[in-house]
């Protein structure tokens, strides 16, 4: 199984543009969206080419590929025009070596506020804009950093799982850090 997962794309046309051409590129079965999809947020400035109506058809186009969670800047009128569930604060996604990824948005739940949670789990989650790929404690936490306000100096980035490794990358193709589960 191979997923591509992207967080914080705020509403942005050029940044869904690129995560898209990425993971059609990637060959990942699914596009795991970590929220933050339509909404720039009242902290954030208005992203470059900032439309949410066409980003949510672009991302419509993949429905049946889609996982997504809800993030801080999701509301139930972006619900409304996106044709795939991302209103809960969470999912589960069993691998077939019986390992667990939480995936969640990272404004509820992250590596400091943990929900119960087994040796080995993962966290996955989006939020803070900045990437990691660690063992934190007994489980791991990863983060694809943002596509849209990447923070900390680091480049857009998106994250890829397989053959039982998390990796962050830049769109460029240079590896930001990376983790064998």
């Amino acid at each position: 199984m191979k997923l591509f997962f992207a967080s914080d794309l705020h509403g942005s046309v050029s940044a869904t543009q690129q995560v898209l051409e990425a993971y059609r590129q990637s060959g990942a079965d699914h596009l795991v969206i970590l929220g933050d999809v339509l909404n720039h947020g009242p902290r954030n400035p208005v992203p470059e080419s900032y439309n949410p109506p066409e980003v949510a058809a672009l991302l419509n186009d993949f429905q049946s590929e889609i996982i997504a969670v809800r993030g801080n800047c999701d509301s139930e009128v972006d619900q409304m025009l996106l044709h795939f569930p991302m209103m809960a604060d969470y999912a589960w996604v069993l691998l077939p070596s019986g390992k667990r990824l939480f995936l969640t948005h990272g404004h509820l739940y992250n590596a400091a506020k943990r929900p119960k949670l087994k040796k080995g789990d993962v966290i996955v989650h989006g939020h803070t804009h900045i990437p990691v790929a660690q063992w934190d404690g007994e489980q791991v936490i990863f983060n694809p950093g943002s596509i849209t306000f990447p923070r900390d100096g680091y480049s857009a980035s998106f994250g890829h799982f397989e053959n039982d490794t998390l990796s962050v990358r830049t769109f460029a193709g240079d590896e930001l850090c990376s983790i064998k589960l």
